[in-house]
């Protein structure tokens, strides 16, 4: 079956958006556990390249797939899991990439590198990280991993907080996000 990415974020409603992330299916990682453990040889770059033996996955769909096979444990390590194995894989930064954001009614919706849409709110929050000079944003993703809002995207969030005032904070879905690191 032929690959539809969803549509773009500034042609849908806050409500479209939540179809499309409930449409999406993503196989239980969480209640796998399986026997054998190992090294998939794999990393993701802090751009978001997926490396296997350091060659670049080239094909998005085969991205795609791992992506959805991906978690990371509370110790912070990240593993592809499958029913029937659970292998390491090195992430440089975080799992994901933020590469678009729209703010739909009362929700901020994110596109990943993945092409996955993801509303910002209780279950997905949205933390600074780094210092005041420096920030860096990311998103809770699922299953422990994370997105790290790309630079253009960390613009689009700033004059989304600027348009509301100057206190550089932006709210999803009844939660209030700071924008700037905690001291």
């Amino acid at each position: 079956m032929p690959y539809t990415p969803p549509p773009e974020l500034a042609d849908l409603s806050l409500a479209q958006i939540a179809e499309q992330v409930e449409l999406r299916k993503l196989p239980p990682v969480n209640t796998w556990t399986p026997e054998h453990e190992g090294d998939s040889r794999m990393r993701i770059c802090a751009d978001g390249t997926w490396l296997h033996d350091d060659s670049p996955i080239k094909r998005p769909a085969m991205v795609r797939a791992f992506a959805s096979l991906l978690l990371r444990d509370e110790a912070g390590a990240h593993w592809l899991v499958t029913p029937f194995q659970k292998l390491s894989i090195e992430v440089e930064d975080a799992a994901f990439i933020a590469v678009d954001v729209a703010l739909r009614g009362d929700g901020l919706a994110f596109r990943l590198n993945t092409d996955e849409l993801v509303v910002a709110g209780p279950d997905n929050m949205l933390v600074a990280r780094g210092n005041p000079d420096t920030p860096a944003l990311y998103l809770h993703v699922r299953q422990g991993c994370e997105a790290r809002l790309n630079r253009s995207t960390f613009g689009q969030l700033a004059d989304i907080a600027l348009a509301n005032g100057e206190d550089w904070t932006v709210s999803s879905l009844g939660q209030t996000f700071s924008l700037i690191p905690a001291s």
